[in-house]
């Protein structure tokens, strides 16, 4: 076994407390002090990943750098930590499941029985380890997720107790997330929550080291105390976790609580030197003082979701803090939207996002929202399907081409301005099937993209089947918009401009998943500072 040091953080009592949150808050301050720490996310579903999951049933799906399609957490872990996940780093009963079954096919087993205990937990111990025995990091947390006392997560906890027996206390420590609820009829805090979901963790013969209370009010020291009584855990590792203005708030709050000190003291680790958060204070400072405010339309069909857009919620948070620009965003259902509507909806905006996504509904929305803002000049920024959507638009509205589309949406276009890339067409299977991951993209000198990035090369991750057709290209450069980022191997079109526009950049890769606190991504920047000048004309 590597010589790395492992934390598990399980959840009780209810689900939405926040595991991600803490643990990219406590990852973020033990790399502040100089440990080398990944986060990885361990989900119940039987699905091998959420690559084929609606965006209403778990989110958004994000996308890591090596095409893994991965929990919305692990956008949490990189916004924080900076750092890049990968496949490792999300791993589904599904998966796991999906191992053990090909390797008994196989006959890796010698003929023996296959069963949950040893194979899968095995299985599910050998993804904990893997990180840990790269020697790429001293502290490898591991976010179990779903409620402890839920069935589908027996397997997981059943790893976490022999992972704990196996490496030793010193090496590996579970923190747990609990709820501790304010009634108000009785004006108290009630413990009674967590001490049933402790229960439930010692049942399975796991003692949590740290508890970790959400909880509307302030924790009182004489519940802290009834809390360490009835939960077997010191008193100084009773923390607490109150509602946070914004995420970005939890790291200081731990730090306040002293969470990183009682994880180092409990793992043996050195923790003299304090937590170097000056970058985080100062980036929580712009981000709470703006000088300018804008207001961004979002039209999705996804909206009544926020989290289906999650990091490009957050990519405006990280981009509007570096510019001192507070970004309201107006969530917009694009099924709302249509010849009519469009004024009424968009007028008032400083710049209107369209949002990625799969399937019709909501297209002609989306298509009509691109039209007003065009025409009207206000800022426009397309991501993915939001691309596509622009260059159908323009098809459509000013090379004239009656009918255009995008083969996805109708297959008997007579322009399909948008088609399957050819090693597409025969693919029959939906997960994991599309161009996934990161791909090169040169910058023609002089577009808004090139200005952004201030470099000709660079590489984002894609997520989609669909691009745009190259038989079309001619035309739509000579009608004024252009593409001005193009993958150097196969020639597929990454970035359409407008250049005679305010701003009008459509990305077919997906910048917002590159975006983090301490890195915002150059294409955000740049688009919230067009808002602002355009504004202010």
């Amino acid at each position: 076994m590597a010589s790395a040091k492992y934390i598990f953080v399980t959840g009780g009592v209810t689900s939405s407390l926040g595991k991600g949150i803490i643990a990219a808050s406590l990852g973020n301050l033990l790399q502040a002090r100089g440990y080398r720490v990944t986060i990885q996310k361990f989900d119940p579903y039987i699905n091998i990943d959420p690559g084929t999951l609606n965006p209403y049933e778990h989110g958004e799906c994000y996308v890591t750098e090596d095409g893994a399609e991965t929990d919305l957490d692990l956008g949490h872990y990189e916004r924080f930590l900076n750092i890049q996940t990968s496949q490792a780093n999300n791993v589904t009963t599904g998966r796991i499941y999906n191992n053990v079954i090909t390797k008994e096919r196989r006959g890796d087993y010698l003929g023996k029985t296959v069963q949950v205990i040893p194979h899968i937990t095995d299985e599910i111990k050998h993804n904990v380890y893997r990180l840990g025995e790269t020697g790429n990091y001293d502290i490898v947390i591991t976010e179990i997720g779903g409620c402890v006392g839920d069935i589908e997560s027996l397997p997981f906890i059943e790893a976490v107790r022999q992972a704990k027996f196996e490496v030793g206390e010193s090496n590996c420590i579970v923190v747990h997330l609990t709820l501790v609820p304010y009634l108000k009829a009785a004006k108290e805090l009630k413990t009674k929550p967590t001490q049933h979901s402790v229960k439930q963790l010692l049942e399975a013969g796991i003692q949590p080291d740290i508890l970790v209370c959400r909880a509307e009010k302030s924790i009182p020291n004489d519940i802290r105390k009834k809390l360490a009584l009835f939960c077997n855990v010191q008193l100084n590792s009773v923390i607490e976790a109150l509602d946070a203005e914004t995420i970005y708030d939890v790291p200081l709050h731990m730090r306040k609580e002293k969470l990183d000190e009682r994880v180092l003291t409990k793992l043996r680790l050195p923790h003299k030197e304090q937590p170097n958060i000056d970058d985080w204070r100062e980036f929580l400072g712009r981000l709470k003082n703006p000088t300018n405010e804008v207001t961004i339309g979002l039209v999705g069909k996804y909206v009544e979701l926020p989290d289906a857009y999650k990091s490009i919620a957050e990519a405006f948070i990280h981009a509007g803090a570096h510019l001192e620009c507070k970004v309201n965003i107006q969530w917009i259902s694009s099924e709302t939207i249509n010849a009519k509507s469009a004024r009424r909806s968009l007028s008032d905006l400083d710049g209107v996002l369209v949002a990625p996504g799969f399937g019709e509904r909501g297209i002609e929305g989306k298509i009509e929202t691109i039209k007003y803002v065009r025409e009207n000049n206000i800022p426009f920024f397309g991501i993915c399907l939001g691309m596509q959507c622009a260059v159908v638009e323009f098809a459509r509205n000013v090379l004239n081409l009656e009918g255009a589309a995008s083969t996805e949406l109708n297959k008997e276009t007579q322009h399909p301005v948008i088609d399957l890339m050819e090693d597409q067409k025969s693919i029959e299977d939906y997960g994991g099937t599309m161009r996934l991951g990161a791909y090169d993209c040169k910058l023609a000198k002089g577009s808004k993209a090139y200005s952004a990035y201030g470099k000709a090369k660079i590489q984002e991750r894609h997520r989609h089947r669909y691009e745009f057709n190259n038989n079309y290209l001619k035309d739509f450069e000579n009608a004024g918009m252009k593409a001005v980022g193009l993958n150097p191997d196969s020639g597929l079109v990454e970035i359409v401009e407008i250049p005679e526009h305010p701003y009008f950049v459509g990305t077919q890769f997906h910048p917002e998943l590159k975006s983090t606190v301490m890195n915002p991504h150059p294409i955000f920047v740049s688009f919230i500072s067009a808002v602002v000048k355009n504004q202010r004309k």
